[in-house]
Parts: C-alpha cells; sequence; structure tokens
C-alpha cells in the first residue's frame, strides 16, 4: 500500500536505496498489484521492517491476523530461523491460495500453519489451548475488530513480545475530527487506547499506513 502521508518520491527512493526483496516476494508483490483489492497488501519497506524487528527479537513463534495473498506473512517466515513458525489466520480460501502457492514457491511451507475462520473464534481457541506463546503478533484484518484482536493477542504474546497493528494513520483520516465511520473510529480509539495502556510500551510510526507497536510488559 502507497503511504500516502510521504512526499513524492520519498517512499520510492527509501525501496531504491534500502530494500533488499526477496525474488519471490518481489513476484508476489508484482502478481497483487493486479487484483482486487492489492492496496490491503503491505509494501516492501514495511515488510523489511517487521522482519528486521523478527530477528531482532530473535523470534520464533509469529502470529499473523489477516493474510491476503500472504506478502506478510512470507516476509516475516524467510526471516524466521528454520524451527520457526507462523499461525496464519484469514477468511478467505480464495487469496490464501495465491498465498500457499508463495509459501511454496519460497520453500517455507513447513513453517506455515494457515486457519481458516473467522479469527475471534481461532485465537479464542488459541487461549483456551493454551498454546506456547508468539514472540510477535500482527494485525491486519478488518478494522472494527481490532481492538477485539489486540486484547487477544495480548494473552497470546509473550511478555518482551510484540504486537503490530496496522493502518493505524488510515491515510491521515484519523485526524479528520469530521469522520467518524465504523474502521476509522475503531482505529482512532485503539490508538488512544494503547497510548495510555500501561500493560505495554508504546510507539506509532509512520511506516507505510501506519504501524502501532506495542511491546508487552
Amino acid at each position: 500500500m502507497r503511504n500516502e502521508l510521504l512526499a513524492d518520491g520519498v517512499e520510492q527512493y527509501i525501496v531504491d536505496t534500502t530494500v533488499r526483496e526477496n525474488p519471490v516476494l518481489a513476484e508476489l508483490h508484482a502478481e497483487t498489484s493486479t487484483m482486487p483489492g492489492a492496496g490491503m497488501q503491505i509494501g516492501s519497506d514495511q515488510g523489511q521492517f517487521m522482519g528486521l524487528l523478527a530477528r531482532a527479537v530473535g523470534a520464533k513463534r509469529y502470529l499473523e491476523i489477516g493474510v491476503f495473498t500472504g506478502y506478510s506473512s512470507l516476509a516475516m517466515a524467510l526471516a524466521l530461523p528454520d524451527d520457526g513458525r507462523v499461525v496464519a489466520c484469514d477468511v478467505s480460501e480464495e487469496y490464501t491460495t495465491v498465498a500457499k502457492r508463495y509459501w511454496q514457491k519460497a520453500g517455507v511451507e513447513k513453517k506455515m500453519d494457515l486457519r481458516l475462520g473467522p479469527a475471534i473464534a481461532t485465537l479464542d481457541k488459541m487461549i483456551a489451548d493454551k498454546v506456547e506463546p508468539f514472540d510477535i503478533a500482527f494485525i491486519d484484518a478488518d478494522k472494527a475488530n481490532y481492538d477485539a484482536y489486540y486484547e487477544r493477542c495480548l494473552q497470546l504474546v509473550r511478555p518482551g513480545g510484540l504486537i503490530l497493528c496496522d493502518n493505524m494513520l488510515w491515510s491521515g483520516r484519523v485526524i479528520d475530527k469530521s469522520r467518524h465511520d465504523e474502521d476509522t473510529d475503531a482505529l482512532r480509539a485503539l490508538n488512544a487506547k494503547a497510548g495510555k495502556d500501561e500493560r505495554v510500551d508504546v510507539a506509532l510510526l509512520s511506516v507505510g499506513d501506519g504501524v502501532l507497536i506495542a511491546r508487552r510488559r
């Protein structure tokens, strides 16, 4: 997704000078760009940033809520060690079929655990089953349920682990006080909540469409 908050040319400069995109990721990016809803795909700079975070915290277990065609899950799988594990939650068999094809092409399919169905139910089952905690969780699904995902991720991520929430600047719409649709209000409310949440250390970055990073204390 293009960062509409950056001056023209800045995003391309970032990509040209610092992004090291795996060829399979580049191929997936190109295919997804021709599909309906292509704007839901994260940018290569954001994928690289997330991979850097995974390496920085020594992540082995990664939870993703909202897979689409699989760019972020593939970027993270490539950043995890050989014994790493990705649990990827989505409701679309159509889009995740594309993801699975690229996971296989990149040779990371053994790391992937795709769970199709409403994510809240999937997360609740993992909580009930007391699964091994995750090192990083990434929320990039239906915005109205972000708070529900955030609360569940706080139970599923280990102390010191990270929760990343995408689209938190919403192309600048979160600062438009006249805008009160369900998605914008949900994102605005979670930004405000996380900013005061004593359970986490937090930062809101203008990477991509805005990434909120919460470190569980």
